[in-house]
């Protein structure tokens, strides 16, 4: 009798490991996992290929704008936000994501749905908007390189947000960041904007770090959002939530726009832009067309892997913009803003080396735990 009931015992042991495994969510048994395949890689590498071309694209267009006479800081904005139509063919034609749930999943309310959407397109607006004044400011290489402090504050919000572990190699990236970003306030002035004062770019400092501050807690939420809110995985959800938080945050700026009176001012700045007014026309629309592919890289990345994966990315494009800004906009390389892309490129290196070690060992975890499935138990009790 000692036998059965030790082989019973273990049974239940085994099935309450099992449902603390990855195989189980919320008590229900997922489908076996699948190896990474062939389209998952493709998913990712267009994906990563959206975020680093967006970034780059819509940041030099909204450097051009600036230096080519545009004044408007909320149609700027606006030019960041107003391109989710184009999106609207992808979000319908989307495949759906094979559910990894035997049973239906509750949705969420239409309110909470709305809810959810006017709060991300709130900061979404106000991150642009930070950007914007960032970029009026700013050269743009010292814009970028800020910006690198999105990986820290992502890190940190991991944490708060996903008990996200800091490992010394993830403190040493986050450290290396903060340098970096820190390295570019002892310059002596604000290089290549000899028209900008010195309170004007400290501002554009300020509102830069804000907006990858804020970026980075948009991140974190996205990504707690998909895990409790919403629980069918499905590729048009990235789609769905760009367009809607994109909607609220458009409808913000546009607002922004009339209520500063900026608006009286565009058929003015359209027809002083340097560069004649198709020219003016087809900047805004590239930038909103080019901020959308960052946008859908961006949440595509947190759908498919992390939050924290989405941002490295995003600094992984980091040495691309300040070189474009020295080619195309004649910004000034100096020695602090060298060093602080040195420092950056290492903190990121640093951050990759630890999904590298985070990969292996949950191989190695799923290994065991297959190994432990096929207990000689079980085998006697089956």
């Amino acid at each position: 009798m000692g036998k059965p009931q030790e082989v019973q015992l273990h049974i239940i042991v085994q099935e309450v490991k099992e449902e603390n495994s990855p195989q189980y969510l919320n008590g229900k048994k997922l489908a076996s996992p699948e190896p990474r395949n062939y389209k998952w890689w493709i998913c990712i590498i267009m994906y990563g290929f959206f975020v680093l071309f967006g970034q780059s694209a819509s940041t030099l267009l909204g450097r051009l704008y600036y230096d080519k006479g545009g004044k408007s800081i909320w149609l700027a904005t606006l030019a960041q936000l107003a391109g989710f139509p184009i999106l609207i063919p992808c979000y319908l034609l989307a495949p759906p994501k094979t559910c990894t749930t035997n049973e239906q999943t509750k949705q969420p309310s239409a309110l909470m749905l709305a809810t959810v959407y006017f709060s991300f397109g709130i900061c979404l607006a106000a991150y642009s908007l930070m950007c914007s004044i960032g970029l009026l400011y700013l050269p743009v290489s010292t814009f970028s390189l800020i910006c690198a402090s999105q990986l820290a504050f992502t890190a940190l919000f991991s944490f708060f947000l996903h008990s996200q572990k800091f490992t010394p190699f993830i403190i040493n990236s986050l450290v290396l960041l903060t340098i970096s970003s820190s390295l570019l306030i002892f310059q002596t002035g604000p290089a290549g904007h000899a028209e900008v004062s010195k309170a004007r770019y400290a501002i554009g400092f300020m509102s830069t770090v804000g907006a990858s501050a804020g970026y980075g807690l948009m991140l974190s939420l996205t990504q707690l959002s998909f895990i409790k809110l919403f629980k069918t995985e499905t590729n048009a959800k990235v789609f769905e939530m760009v367009i809607y938080q994109s909607l609220f945050a458009t409808s913000a700026a546009i607002v922004g726009l009339f209520t500063s009176g900026e608006w009286k001012g565009l058929s003015i700045e359209m027809q002083e832009f340097r560069l004649g007014k198709f020219s003016y026309a087809m900047t805004l629309v590239e930038t909103a067309i080019a901020s959308q592919f960052f946008y859908v890289g961006a949440i595509g990345l947190i759908f498919e892997v992390s939050s924290l994966f989405s941002n490295a990315i995003s600094v992984l494009g980091l040495p691309v913009i300040p070189i474009l800004a020295v080619i195309f906009f004649h910004d000034k390389m100096d020695a602090i803003k060298v060093i602080a892309m040195v420092l950056a490129i290492w903190g990121f290196v640093s951050y990759v080396y630890q999904c590298y070690l985070d990969d292996k060992s949950s191989k190695s975890e799923y290994r065991s735990g297959s190994e432990v499935s096929k207990s000689p138990l079980l085998e006697e009790v089956s």
